[in-house]
C-alpha cells in the first residue's frame, strides 16, 4: 500500500512540474522580447551604428549600445583602442613601439568620443570595447574586454604648410574665376559699357547710377574705378563727373556679398558648377566673338563658386578655446580701438589679395566657421572698403594729375565713410540686428552663422548706400579739397612721360585702352610739331646761348620721339592680343603707322639741326633770300602740323583730309619752286657751293616732313 501511495505522489508531482514548464514556455511564446533577451549574449554586436568621422589630426567616433543589454553591462565602462594601419600589423608581429593606444574610460551614457593628437592624413584601425569599471590595471591581451567590430578611418591633414597652400590655392581659384567672369562680362558689354561711362554728364546722380550699373555687370568695383581713372586720365570725363561713378561703384560691389551669401552658403552652387560649365563650354567653339565672351563669363562664374567651396573646406574648424578665436573674442569689446584694429586688418587683407570680393568671401567663410565674431567681421568689411581703393591708386601712379585726383577722391570718399561709421557702429549694428530679427521673426543671434552672414551682407549694403547719400552733397567741396592736395606740376613735356596710357587695368578693357593710346598719339603729334619752332630759331637767331639751348632741346625731343614710339607700340601690341573688333584692329594699325611717321619727323628735324650746326662750325652763311625761303617752308609746315593735330584729336575713320592734302600740295609746290630756283642760281654761280648744298638739304627735308604729316592724316581717316 505504501508503495502504491508513493507511486501516486511521484506521478502527481511530475504532472505538476510538467504543467509549470508548459506555463513558462507558453508565457515566453506570448512574450517575444523576453524570449529574445533570453537568447542574447554580450559580444561585439552590442555596439550599433558604429561610425567614424574624419577631422584634422583627429577622429570622432559615434555609436549606440543595445538597450536590451544595458542592465547586464551597467557595471562596465567604455574604452577605445586605436592604432595606425601599419602599426596594427607591426603589433601583431610583436614589434616594439607599435603597441595599441587606449583612451580614458568613457561613461556608458556617452555615444561619441573624439580622439585627438593623431597623425594627419593617416589610416587608422579603431575598436570600441566594454571593460569592467573597477579594472584599473594596464590593459593587455588577457584583460577581459568585449571589443566591437573593427572600424577603419583616415584622418584629415592637420593645419600646416600643406593646408596653408591649399587655402591659398582655393583663394587663387576664387580670384581666377572672378577675373575670368569679370573679363568675359567686360568684353560682352564692350562698347555699351564704354559709352555708358563716356557719356556721363555733370549730373552726379546719373554718375552714381552708371557706376552701380557697370559694377553690377562686371562684378568688380576695381574694374570700374580703374576704368574711370583711365577715362579721367584720357580727358574723356572730368574729376567731378568721375566722383559719381566712384560712389556708384561702392554700392555695386555690395552685390557680391549677397551672391556669396545666397549661392555660396545657402545654395551649394558648386554642385551645379559642372552643369554651368556644360552650358558655357560649347560656346567656346562658336566663331562669334560675343559667344566666347559669354562662355568666359559663365565658366568664370562656375569656377568662382568652386573656389568658394574649396575655400570653405580649407578654412580650419576652430573651437572657442583655440588661441586664434580667443584673440578676436578678447579684443572685440575694447571701445573704438578694437574696431580700428580690425578695420586695419580688413584693409591689409584686401591690399594683399587685391580683391575686395575675395576678402569678403574669406570674412564670411570665417564667420560661418565660427572663427571670428559678427562685430569683428563688420569692422573688417569697413577695412575692405578702404583696401579696394589701392587698385585705383596703383593705376593712377603713372597717370597724369587728373588720374591721381580721381584715385585720391575714391580713397577720400571711402576713408571719410569708414570714419563716421566707426563712431556710430554699435548703434548701426543694433539696427542691423533689428532688421534681421524682423525678417526671420526671431531674435537676432550673432553666433548663428547664417544670421551673422546675412547681417554682414546687409551691413555692407546699407553702409555704402548711406555713405553715398551722406556725402553726395559734399562732392564739390571734396573735389576742391582733392585739387588742393594733389597739385599739378605744370607742363612736363620736357620730361618723357606717357600722360594718357596708365598701363594698369586698362589693357583688360581694350576699348578704353585704344582711347588712351589715341590721346597719347595726339599728344605725341603736338610734341613733335614743336621741333619746327626749334629749327626756326636755329635759322634766325644769332644768339649763341639760345642756339645751344635749341640744339639740346632738339636732341632731347628726338630721344622722346624714339621712346614714345616704342612705348606706344608695346602698349598697342598688348591691346591687340585681346578680343577686339575689326574697327579697333584697324585703329591700332593706323596708330602704329602714325607713331612711326612721327618718329621719322623727329629724326629729320634732328638731321636738319646737325646740318645747321655744321654750317656754323664752317662759318657758312645763307643769303637773306635763302633764309626767307626756308622760313616760308617752315610757315607752311606750321599750318600742316595744326591740321594734323586737329585730325589726331578727331574720331578715327571720320576725318576730312581735304585741308591736309591742300597743305601737302603747297609744301610740294614750294619745294619744287625752290629746287628749280636753286638749280638755276647754282648754275649762274650766285650761290656758294657748300651753302647751296646745305640750303637744298634743308628745304628738301621740310618736304619729307610734309610727306609724313599727310601720312598721319590719311591714317586717321582709315586710308592705311
Amino acid at each position: 500500500m505504501k508503495r502504491i501511495l508513493f507511486i501516486v505522489f511521484a506521478f502527481s508531482l511530475a504532472i505538476n512540474n510538467w504543467s509549470q514548464s508548459n506555463a513558462i514556455i507558453k508565457e515566453n511564446n506570448n512574450n517575444p522580447i523576453a524570449e529574445k533577451k533570453a537568447k542574447k549574449k554580450i559580444d561585439k554586436d552590442i555596439f550599433n551604428n558604429l561610425k567614424s568621422h574624419s577631422k584634422p589630426e583627429a577622429l570622432k567616433l559615434t555609436w549606440s549600445l543595445d538597450y536590451d543589454l544595458l542592465d547586464e553591462v551597467k557595471d562596465k565602462k567604455i574604452i577605445i583602442k586605436y592604432n595606425t594601419k601599419i602599426g596594427s600589423k607591426r603589433a601583431k608581429k610583436g614589434f616594439e613601439g607599435s603597441e595599441w593606444k587606449y583612451t580614458k574610460m568613457i561613461d556608458l551614457k556617452e555615444t561619441s568620443f573624439e580622439i585627438k593628437n593623431l597623425q594627419g592624413a593617416e589610416k587608422y584601425e579603431v575598436y570600441i570595447g566594454l571593460i569592467d569599471k573597477n579594472d584599473t590595471n594596464k590593459i593587455t591581451s588577457k584583460t577581459d574586454v568585449i571589443w566591437s567590430k573593427k572600424v577603419k578611418a583616415k584622418t584629415e591633414r592637420g593645419w600646416g604648410v600643406m593646408k596653408m597652400l591649399i587655402l591659398i590655392g582655393s583663394l587663387g581659384l576664387f580670384i581666377f574665376g572672378m577675373k575670368i567672369m569679370s573679363d568675359g562680362m567686360q568684353r560682352t558689354a564692350g562698347e555699351k559699357l564704354k559709352k555708358m561711362l563716356g557719356s556721363i554728364t555733370s549730373n552726379r546722380f546719373k554718375g552714381i547710377l552708371t557706376g552701380f550699373s557697370s559694377t553690377s555687370i562686371v562684378q568688380s568695383s576695381s574694374v570700374t574705378t580703374v576704368m574711370t581713372v583711365s577715362l579721367v586720365n584720357a580727358g574723356l570725363i572730368n574729376l567731378r563727373q568721375s566722383a559719381g561713378v566712384m560712389m556708384g561703384a561702392n554700392i555695386g560691389t555690395t552685390i557680391t556679398a549677397w551672391l556669396v551669401l545666397m549661392l555660396g552658403f545657402k545654395v551649394s552652387i558648386s554642385s551645379y558648377a559642372l552643369v554651368l560649365i556644360a552650358f558655357g563650354a560649347p560656346l567656346l567653339f562658336f566663331t562669334f566673338r560675343r559667344s566666347k565672351d559669354l562662355a568666359n563669363a559663365i565658366i568664370g562664374f562656375a569656377i568662382l563658386f568652386i573656389g568658394l567651396q574649396f575655400l570653405k573646406d580649407a578654412v580650419p574648424d576652430l573651437d572657442n578655446d583655440s588661441p586664434f578665436v580667443q584673440f578676436f573674442i578678447n579684443y572685440k569689446d575694447i571701445p573704438f580701438f578694437s574696431n580700428l584694429m580690425f578695420v586695419a586688418l580688413g584693409t591689409l587683407v584686401t591690399v594683399v589679395i587685391q580683391s575686395s570680393s575675395a576678402a569678403m568671401a574669406i570674412t564670411m567663410t570665417m564667420v560661418a566657421k565660427g572663427i571670428i565674431p559678427f562685430e569683428v567681421a563688420c569692422a573688417m568689411v569697413l577695412g575692405e572698403n578702404i583696401g579696394t581703393t589701392i587698385t585705383a591708386d596703383l593705376a593712377s601712379m603713372i597717370g597724369n594729375v587728373h588720374a591721381k585726383r580721381a584715385a585720391r577722391f575714391n580713397s577720400m570718399f571711402n576713408i571719410i565713410g569708414v570714419t563716421w561709421m566707426l563712431l556710430v557702429i554699435p548703434l548701426f549694428l543694433d539696427g542691423i540686428g533689428w532688421i534681421v530679427s524682423n525678417s526671420h521673426n526671431m531674435v537676432f543671434n550673432p553666433n548663428d552663422p547664417g544670421m551673422a552672414n546675412e547681417g554682414i551682407a546687409l551691413f555692407h549694403t546699407l553702409f555704402n548706400c548711406i555713405n553715398v547719400l551722406v556725402l553726395v552733397g559734399f562732392v564739390p567741396h571734396m573735389v576742391r579739397l582733392v585739387e588742393r592736395t594733389v597739385k599739378s606740376k605744370g607742363d612736363s613735356d620736357e620730361e618723357f612721360k606717357l600722360d594718357y596710357i596708365t598701363g594698369a587695368g586698362g589693357i583688360s578693357f581694350p576699348e578704353v585702352s585704344i582711347l588712351e593710346a589715341n590721346k597719347e598719339v595726339a599728344k605725341f603729334g603736338s610734341v613733335t610739331s614743336r621741333m619746327n619752332g626749334f629749327v626756326r630759331i636755329l635759322i634766325n637767331d644769332q644768339n649763341k646761348k639760345t642756339r645751344n639751348k635749341m640744339y639740346n632741346k632738339i636732341i632731347k625731343y628726338e630721344e622722346i620721339t624714339d621712346r614714345v614710339e616704342v612705348e606706344v607700340a608695346n602698349y598697342l601690341d598688348k591691346v591687340s592680343t585681346q578680343e577686339i573688333s575689326q574697327i579697333s584692329s584697324s585703329h591700332i594699325r593706323s596708330m602704329l603707322s602714325i607713331t612711326n611717321d612721327l618718329e621719322r619727323i623727329g629724326d629729320i628735324y634732328y638731321q636738319m639741326s646737325k646740318t645747321i650746326e655744321r654750317k656754323e662750325e664752317k662759318k657758312i652763311f645763307f643769303l637773306p633770300e635763302q633764309r626767307d625761303n626756308i622760313n616760308n617752308m617752315l610757315d607752311i609746315l606750321d599750318n600742316a602740323f595744326e591740321i594734323m593735330i586737329g585730325n589726331l584729336n578727331s574720331e578715327f575713320g571720320h576725318v576730312n583730309i581735304d585741308s591736309a592734302k591742300k597743305a601737302e600740295r603747297e609744301i610740294n609746290q614750294l619745294r619744287n619752286q625752290l629746287r628749280k630756283s636753286y638749280l638755276k642760281n647754282a648754275e649762274k654761280g650766285e650761290y656758294e657751293f657748300k651753302a647751296g648744298i646745305m640750303y637744298n638739304d634743308l628745304f628738301s627735308s621740310c618736304e619729307k616732313i610734309g610727306d609724313h604729316i599727310i601720312n598721319v592724316s590719311e591714317a586717321m581717316a582709315g586710308e592705311i
